[in-house]
């Protein structure tokens, strides 16, 4: 379909900066890129890039046009998608991203589950604590825990995802136990990134200012606080999914349950960019995770 490589040369133009990166990533010549897309503009009648030797920039036509090129290629592809996957089995790739520590404990033997189900599905999955950009990265699908702020993806909750504040026993025989959130300032506190005051703890304190957490260790991996919570190292606010086994076993013990806020966790969803098709193996899967934890408030540890 010559209209469609057309779309999609100018797109590529346009995401890549240049006819000679755009041909690189599609595998043409820069003469031919260039040719077709001085076709399309002759086909138009208006010119739809503004060429300098420094950059390449849209005019108001050639933003309108690619906005509007952008979803009518992404329709198409994703009508041909659930085509043909309608056709027989599912098949082709998804692009799946997840937190760090529920995807390795829970989304992983998931997504393996799914896939001996459905041996002509490939998955691609990306493990990130950073919050992905699911549209410009060319994600399916995010698994991503907290409070979900508003957004144009289309999210199903999944479970809840409480949080528990704990310490090993051995420092607790070290240190004493808390009995008010205040109490925790003179403890040492393991924060995960930038958590630095008891409302990051989803506790609400005492009137006024709301004390900091004491010093500690802080670290982006909620795996690395567990390690380091078991190891007695201090007290930290982690997922129940994280630590049920460590507190049924008593490895851990949980403190101060009844000044800690039960919804400061947010919740763990099930995200996806709105799309008028959604590739039927992409909706299989989701339909599978969302399954799963039908029912569940939080899974158990492994």
């Amino acid at each position: 379909m010559a209209q469609k490589a057309e779309l999609e040369i100018l797109l590529a133009v346009v995401d890549h900066g240049s006819f000679s990166a755009a041909a690189r990533a599609l595998g043409y010549t820069p003469s031919a890129v260039g040719k077709r897309v001085y076709q399309l503009e002759q086909r138009l009648r208006v010119p739809l890039l503004i060429r300098s030797t420094r950059r390449m920039t849209l005019t108001k036509a050639g933003q309108r046009y690619v906005e509007e090129a952008r979803e009518i290629l992404a329709r198409l592809t994703a009508l041909e998608e659930d085509i043909a996957d309608g056709a027989d089995s599912l098949h082709g790739t998804i692009r799946l991203t997840s937190s760090a520590a529920f995807g390795q404990r829970h989304v992983v033997p998931l997504v393996i589950e799914f896939m001996d189900l459905n041996p002509e599905v490939e998955i691609d999955m990306l493990l990130t604590d950073k919050v992905v950009d699911l549209v410009g990265e060319g994600f399916d699908i995010a698994i991503r825990s907290g409070v979900l702020p508003d957004s144009s993806l289309v999210s199903r909750k999944l479970m809840n995802n409480r949080r528990i504040p704990c310490a090993a026993p051995t420092y607790f025989e070290r240190h004493g136990v808390p009995q008010q959130p205040q109490e925790l300032t003179a403890h040492k506190c393991l924060r995960l990134g930038p958590e630095k005051h008891l409302s990051d703890w989803g506790f609400t304190g005492a009137a006024g200012p709301i004390p900091r957490l004491g010093p500690g260790f802080s670290c982006n991996s909620l795996e690395a606080l567990r390690a380091a919570c078991c190891a007695g190292r201090g007290i930290a606010w982690l997922p129940e999914f994280l630590v049920s086994n460590d507190l049924r076993t008593g490895r851990l013990t949980s403190v101060l349950p009844d000044h800690a806020e039960p919804n400061a966790g947010g919740g763990i969803f099930i995200l996806r960019p709105e799309m008028p098709f959604l590739p039927r193996r992409v909706r299989a899967l989701i339909d599978f995770v969302a399954d799963h934890f039908s029912g569940k408030t939080s899974p158990r540890d492994a």
